[in-house]
């Protein structure tokens, strides 16, 4: 929730407020650095990003409005402005969800969601899916395994046929399994919520230490707001 509120605190700011985005990736590595995780993980973790980055690369190019020389090329104003919105906003996005994902067990998220009043069937699903990920995972490497030891090989268009045969055989016996699952917690008197942990009790200090990062954010989109509208 803190992060949520982090991240929505950093998305409304406008990307010409760069006094508020230093700050912010101030307060994130600062939590990084809390919780002790390594930055070669993090940028590791990072590279998801990179797709984002071409894009916005391109975007200074197209556009309208005012224009710029850089080196040669034509800018657009706000095609750059645009393009650094991208890039900044959506690093802030995938560092605080890098923090949540290292600290945080995949249970814990679930029940998190739950206490955020996110549809049961929505958790249900991801708590399906992460349970039964590696379970399809080990099922299509034993796929592999047989196509190997019967000589196949995959080596260009001609063989697209043969995997794409393996696919589709991997998603029939995936939805039998989810079946026979289904009925098996049917037998034994699934009423259509999961059987939860004990409730965590959320004392007030619990909300006071959850609340500060994105308390700290909105002090400083507060106080850069301030200090822009006073200099004009």
């Amino acid at each position: 929730m803190a992060g949520l509120l982090f991240i929505i605190i950093a998305v409304s700011t406008d990307i010409s407020n760069w006094t508020a985005f230093i700050a912010y990736f101030c307060i994130i590595f600062t939590v990084i650095k809390i919780a002790q995780l390594p930055l070669i993980t993090v940028a590791k973790r990072s590279l998801i990003e990179i797709p984002f980055i071409f894009f916005a690369l391109l975007m200074p190019f197209f556009g309208s409005g005012e224009k710029f020389q850089v080196a040669g090329l034509e800018l657009y104003r706000e095609g750059l402005l645009a393009g650094a919105s991208i890039v900044t906003k959506g690093t802030i996005g995938i560092l605080v969800a890098i923090n949540l994902s290292a600290t945080t067990t995949a249970r814990e998220i679930l029940r998190g969601l739950e206490i955020l009043k996110l549809p049961t069937p929505m958790v249900q699903i991801a708590s399906f899916m992460l349970r039964y990920v590696n379970v399809v995972n080990d099922e299509m490497q034993r796929m592999s395994v047989a196509r190997q030891s019967r000589g196949f090989e995959a080596t260009g268009v001609k063989h697209w046929p043969v995997l794409a045969t393996a696919a589709g055989a991997l998603f029939i016996r995936s939805y039998e399994r989810g079946e026979r699952v289904h009925l098996a917690m049917l037998a034994r008197g699934f009423n259509g919520e999961l059987p939860k942990d004990l409730k965590i009790t959320n004392d007030r200090k619990y909300w006071i230490s959850a609340l500060v990062i994105p308390l700290l954010a909105l002090i400083v989109l507060l106080l850069t707001l301030q200090l822009g509208s006073s200099n004009a």
